[in-house]
């Protein structure tokens, strides 16, 4: 009998002469009880085929079938079970888990969560995704309405990534929401299309709500200061430590963020990676006199470890949701006197997207503003804030028609 060369795994082919020719068979080891592996292992294994490709064949589908026994030793699991067992699986950030959770929780589960995972279609998934599209929204305030293209595509890509587990553990053979042209996920352009318009503020707003911040007391004046002039998000702002601000040079380490999801965390920043960000003389200053500040409350408040935007209280991390809340007030009352003219309503977040926005109107390259923002690519960038580029594509326009006619 000549022997084949071994497999992946623990499984192998053969071939062996019979009078009617060579034939080829398949040998796998397996556990003797699936539900007690301690208790050895035995070997089967079955023969007769005509080819290599086809004892191969069978071999994969053994395989496929043992790794379903080992993951469930009783029937196949439900959709539901399935996905709760993936996601409690997953190594990520405790925020992204919590964000996962709730979509199988209310986006999946009750539509698909007693499906067999076997039984699961692509034409079951597509027509879910329909009725997502029409009445999916589940929240207080627009429970019933359409849910938005940009939540379906984060159901579809849990979705697909759970599956694609599946095949593995060999539950299903392929992955039906894979079948794009059955299930058909909405589009980027779909999702772009339905992306609220960004709110900002001109330079104008934004050196009118600063100076009316600082003159009012506002305590958080110098964190709506740092935010503004450097674009970064609301969590890596209030993680930041004395150790991070470099006065002396005029810079800011980003190395982590708080965790909106579990009081008192710090977890990674959202690219995993952290960024040195130049400061202006300005920022510097308003930074020194915060420093001076908490240093006349305590010197625990400006050491190395000590939160720079820390609770007056006792210098705990502040908590994000209660900032924006606070945002939210200041804004208004600044309105209340301003007039509502002079300052227009925006979000916490939208004083990034303002910083991002007046770096790229005064021609500051992308790259740059990319860096600043800690986007993983300014391709990330261009997409955000391409509503920022036009004027600056009809300068550059002007300025390559100016150089070539000083030369003709």
């Amino acid at each position: 009998m000549a022997k084949g060369k071994r497999r992946t795994g623990k499984g192998s082919i053969t071939s062996y002469p019979t009078k009617a020719g060579t034939r080829w068979r398949w040998q796998l080891r397996v556990p003797v009880d699936p539900e007690n592996p301690d208790e050895g292992e035995r070997q089967t294994g079955g023969g007769g085929f005509l080819t290599a490709d086809a004892a191969d064949d069978a071999l994969d589908e053994a395989k496929r079938k043992l790794r379903q026994r080992l993951t469930f030793t009783r029937a196949v699991p439900t959709v539901g079970e399935y996905l709760d067992e993936w996601v409690a699986g997953r190594q990520l950030e405790r925020s992204t888990l919590v964000a996962y959770r709730r979509l199988i929780r209310v986006h999946i589960a009750p539509a698909l969560g007693d499906v067999p995972l076997d039984k699961l279609t692509a034409t079951r998934i597509a027509r879910h995704y329909r009725d997502l599209a029409t009445s999916g929204r589940r929240d207080a305030a627009g429970f019933g309405k359409p849910l938005s293209a940009n939540t379906i595509s984060k159901v579809h890509a849990v979705l697909s990534a759970a599956l694609d587990v599946a095949v593995s553990d060999g539950f299903v053979a392929v992955n039906p929401a894979r079948k794009r042209v059955i299930v058909q996920p909405p589009t980027g352009r779909a999702v772009r299309a339905q992306r609220p318009e960004m709110q900002v503020w001109t330079a104008e707003h934004l050196a009118r709500f600063l100076l009316w911040s600082r003159e009012s007391g506002d305590d958080l004046y110098p964190l709506w200061a740092v935010i503004a002039y450097t674009g970064v998000r609301r969590s890596e702002a209030l993680a930041l430590m004395w150790r991070d601000v470099d006065l002396a040079a005029g810079r800011v380490s980003i190395r982590r963020a708080l965790d909106t999801t579990q009081r008192d965390t710090v977890k990674l920043t959202k690219t995993g990676g952290a960024r040195v960000i130049d400061i202006d003389a300005d920022t510097v200053a308003v930074l020194r006199a915060w420093r001076a500040t908490l240093g006349g409350l305590s010197l625990d408040r400006v050491r190395a470890d000590a939160y720079v935007f820390g609770t007056i209280r006792d210098g705990r991390p502040r908590s994000p949701n209660e900032v924006s809340r606070r945002w939210r007030r200041r804004v208004a009352a600044a309105r209340d006197e301003l007039g509502t003219d002079a300052l227009p309503v925006i979000r916490l977040h939208d004083l990034r997207h303002t910083h991002a926005s007046l770096m790229l109107a005064l021609g500051v390259p992308v790259k740059v503003v990319s860096e600043r923002l800690g986007h993983a690519s300014a391709t990330i960038t261009l997409d955000v804030y391409s509503h920022v580029l036009p004027g600056q594509g009809k300068a550059a326009a002007d300025m390559l028609a100016a150089a070539v006619r000083s030369v003709q």
